[in-house]
């Protein structure tokens, strides 16, 4: 009998460790000493690194992407009676904060190319809540999937035109550009998260927001610190404990140095499947001028689950982002509202299948996860 391959890892975050360890160590290190391990100097650094990096503007370090998209909706006031815009195929986060607020989730279809949220059926869902009359528009979350910014250059108007807050969900992309520049820099608002398995990712929980809007900016450290305002018990607002422990931030520092040198590394590896995979399978969508973040690297097959099995046979591991849509999920059948066709969503949960991805994956092994798709593909798995 043929002895299966040793299994890779999907994210290798212990190869990347090995090579961050004397920076990341030292980081920690230095916490440790200094014992300030809520709110310590490392968090006010990050949040300038990260301004800079997304190309200005101001930056808050949050407790995690969820508390990002929370303390983004709470800042603009979203609450009862409200409809807030937001694509079906995405994750459970960016929805369920709406519902947290009492606000409504309408969902809308995504664009079949690029898996990002579908401008048309936007507007058509808008038009469709505001001729009901019975919920008011207020805002639209726009999702970076896979790490491929959306089109904020079609998506910004049709919120202006319709007085709607855009928030964009860049959990998946910090680090990706468009001509329009950074991911942080597209949109009024950005949420970011650092889940461990991101592009940019701490080890534990973490996030942050960012703007260019100074005074939208200070609602947010406001929110973020259970409403507080010019003292630790003035309390200005309802707020949240949505923090990023010191210790997470320094991890951060230590990782975002090297990022731009792990997404140059996530590109290789994207190129690498591109050249394996030729045009037998639908392949990721790319920005025409900017760069992907390559949080996922995720192809589109209609054999999907069979592709997969036959790759875990063969000691490579793969994922499904998302197997099935919000507006099918039960925590939404009574919560959400659904006035456009989500057709291509609900297609997509069929057929789409994430290779492993990160910046330490060797030239020889992403050669054969590609020789291994294809062959799946051929024998029709």
């Amino acid at each position: 009998m043929t002895e299966s391959p040793a299994p890779l890892p999907f994210i290798d975050l212990k190869a990347q460790y090995a090579r961050l360890k004397p920076a990341i160590d030292a980081r920690i290190a230095a916490v440790l000493e200094h014992g300030q391990y809520i709110m310590g100097p490392e968090v006010a650094e990050l949040e300038a690194a990260l301004a800079t990096f997304a190309g200005g503007g101001h930056a808050v370090a949050v407790g995690s992407g969820t508390d990002a998209l929370l303390i983004a909706l709470m800042a603009e006031g979203i609450g009862r009676g409200d409809a807030v815009f937001v694509p079906t195929f995405t994750f459970p986060a960016t929805a369920e904060v709406i519902c947290l607020l009492g606000a409504v989730p309408v969902f809308v279809d995504v664009d079949p190319a690029t898996c990002n949220l579908e401008p048309a059926s936007l507007e058509a869902a808008v038009e469709a809540v505001a001729n009901a009359g019975h919920l008011r528009p207020r805002a639209a979350i726009a999702v970076d999937l896979y790490g491929l910014p959306a089109n904020y250059r079609a998506i910004a108007p049709i919120a202006e035109r319709h007085g709607l807050f855009l928030l964009a969900d860049g959990a998946q992309s910090f680090g990706g550009a468009t001509g329009d520049g950074r991911v942080g820099s597209l949109a009024p608002a950005t949420a970011l998260s650092f889940f461990p398995a991101k592009p940019l990712g701490c080890y534990g929980d973490g996030g942050a927001l960012l703007t260019d809007d100074a005074e939208r900016a200070a609602r947010w450290r406001s929110i973020r610190a259970h409403g507080k305002g010019n003292g630790k018990y003035d309390i200005v607002r309802i707020g949240v404990n949505g923090r990023l422990d010191t210790l997470q931030a320094a991890i951060l520092m230590a990782k975002l140095a090297v990022l731009e040198a792990e997404l140059d590394a996530r590109e290789c590896v994207a190129g690498a499947y591109d050249r394996a995979l030729g045009q037998a399978v639908d392949r990721p969508a790319r920005p025409a001028n900017g760069r992907h973040a390559w949080a996922q690297y995720t192809i589109r097959t209609p054999i999907r689950d069979a592709v997969a099995a036959r790759l875990r046979e063969r000691g490579i591991p793969t994922a499904i982002y998302y197997p099935r849509p919000l507006h099918l999920q039960p925590a939404y059948a009574e919560t959400c509202e659904t006035p456009v066709p989500l057709d291509t969503s609900e297609a997509l949960a069929h057929q789409v299948l994430s290779l492993p991805m990160h910046p330490y994956l060797e030239a020889g092994e992403s050669a054969r996860i590609g020789a291994e798709v294809l062959a799946a593909l051929e024998a029709g798995a």
